[in-house]
């Protein structure tokens, strides 16, 4: 029988196991690392590999650094999820693009159908029901927070994640010369649309 001064040993010996990485972080450094990386874009249809599809890590859309993210930080990939879910429920995304049945080379990368992935998987915190600046998020957003706008130049919709929460928010996203961390407040002239706090 060991005494209680070996067991004390022994416990003291066992190397502490590392702590898990928090998701969010995890998320958001995941993001920050296409800083750099992805420095065009490029919207045009590509035919991609399913699932795990993805353009050169050079270029991409502003749904693709949230689609890499997830995968790089979580493992999670949004094409398959997506893809899985349109092809239950085709009726409950947006029909804007004419299509009779899922398409895995884009859908995950239209801003509308990953809106209505969030919806469904009951990430959405808030939607805005009139017209808001592209700052005016209700508060406090934390970082990993998704956000999501309408654009007034005509670009279409846009995604980002938020990097920092607090008095001076920033997000990473692609606006169409490559991935960048601005503050949100520099998306004034765009119409705030959606929060998605999805984890995992």
């Amino acid at each position: 029988m060991m005494s209680r001064r070996t067991v004390f040993g022994l416990l003291a010996a066992t190397p502490a196991l590392p702590a898990r990485a928090d998701p969010t972080s995890s998320l958001v450094a995941a993001a920050r690392s296409q800083i750099g990386v992805t420095t065009g874009y490029d919207g045009s249809y590509r035919r991609l590999a399913y699932p795990g599809g993805d353009l050169p890590r050079s270029t991409g859309v502003c749904a693709d650094v949230i689609v890499r993210a997830a995968r790089d930080a979580w493992g999670q990939d949004l094409q398959r999820l997506l893809h899985e879910d349109m092809t239950k429920a085709f009726a409950a995304y947006p029909a804007k693009w004419g299509l009779s049945r899922p398409d895995s080379n884009i859908d995950h990368r239209r801003v509308p159908n990953l809106e209505a992935y969030w919806a469904r998987a009951g990430a959405q915190t808030w939607r805005a029901k009139s017209l808001t600046p592209g700052f005016a998020f209700p508060g406090p957003l934390q970082a990993g927070d998704i956000l999501t706008w309408r654009n007034f130049l005509g670009a279409g919709p846009h995604v980002g994640i938020a990097s920092k929460g607090g008095p001076i928010p920033m997000i990473v996203h692609n606006m169409g010369w490559g991935t960048h961390e601005d503050p949100l407040i520099a998306l004034w002239f765009n119409s705030a649309t959606a929060v998605f706090r999805w984890r995992v």
